[in-house]
């Protein structure tokens, strides 16, 4: 089996075992970012996690935290499989020979690459995600005769086919996706190389154990989300902006209102979940990942 095979088998495996981890905690993630500000002297919707923990599953049921999960399911094989297979092919183009491992700062080089592929495929995908975690949160908003009622993914996909602007509207919150995805890939691929390497005790990383890979695949997951999430809250609220009365007219515009009446916190809204999502589903994912890469021989 070739090398592209086994990357995109294994990328496919391990994108499933992060996603069947990491959902819930995205979704209170998003709930917490997309959220309106509260009106003077009223409280906002979800006082912090917890609380939306509680609040999703007395009004949605356990479900409820697996909402949107059904676009990035539906795609995890061809989103993981472009991200590992394009940083397996970056891999190659740096080795100085066949077989040779790869620096730290090549691992960078590869991870950027491969930010910049996945970006396509995840910005849509993102968009259906968001919408439908969000729009829960958004009901209770000033506008809510205003927010759109989505079914499943399928329907928020056709919604936006229909009403914004057609393959373009799908595309919504690009840039801020590349801006997340490019950074944060190449710091994660560069920290899990560098912590296997540091576990190892060298560059030849081959014979670590699998507690191990967890803890370097926990770990540079972590720095994904460490180096980019006010570039990841900026996307959110792009992508559930609403599409006749906007609220932002770019990245920019919404970084600097979010910043004006939020302050710095506004842009870290949902760390807490996402930083706890991210060390486990990204353990899982890398681990999933090495083991079924080194079954394939």
């Amino acid at each position: 089996m070739g090398d592209v095979a086994k990357d995109l088998i294994s990328g496919t495996v391990g994108g499933a075992a992060q996603l069947i981890v990491g959902h819930p905690f995205d979704t209170i993630k998003v709930k917490l970012q997309s959220q309106p500000a509260p009106l003077p002297g009223q409280p906002p919707k979800f006082s912090g996690a917890m609380d939306a923990v509680r609040k999703t599953i007395a009004s949605e049921g356990p479900r409820g935290l697996y909402k949107g999960m059904g676009a990035p399911l539906a795609t995890v094989a061809a989103f993981n499989a472009v991200l590992f297979t394009v940083r397996g092919q970056m891999e190659a183009l740096l080795r100085s020979e066949p077989g040779a491992p790869l620096t730290v700062n090549q691992q960078v080089v590869a991870g950027a690459g491969a930010g910049v592929a996945v970006s396509f495929l995840a910005c849509p995908t993102e968009l259906i995600k968001c919408r439908l975690q969000a729009q829960s949160a958004l009901a209770d908003s000033a506008s809510a005769s205003a927010v759109v009622k989505y079914g499943g993914p399928m329907d928020v996909a056709k919604q936006v086919l229909r009403s914004e602007g057609g393959v373009r509207g799908l595309f919504k919150g690009l840039f801020p996706t590349l801006a997340r995805e490019v950074p944060g890939n190449a710091a994660m691929f560069g920290v899990y190389e560098a912590l296997k390497q540091y576990l190892a005790g060298g560059k030849d990383t081959s014979e670590l154990g699998r507690s191990s890979l967890i803890v370097a695949g926990g770990l540079a997951g972590a720095s994904f989300w460490v180096s980019v999430y006010p570039t990841d809250v900026v996307k959110s609220v792009i992508q559930v902006d609403d599409y006749k009365n906007p609220k932002f007219s770019g990245s920019v515009d919404a970084f600097r209102k979010i910043l004006a009446s939020e302050g710095v916190k506004g842009l870290y809204k949902g760390f807490g979940p996402a930083m706890a999502r991210s060390v486990p589903a990204n353990a899982a994912c890398f681990l999933a990942y090495e083991v079924t890469r080194s079954s394939l021989g």
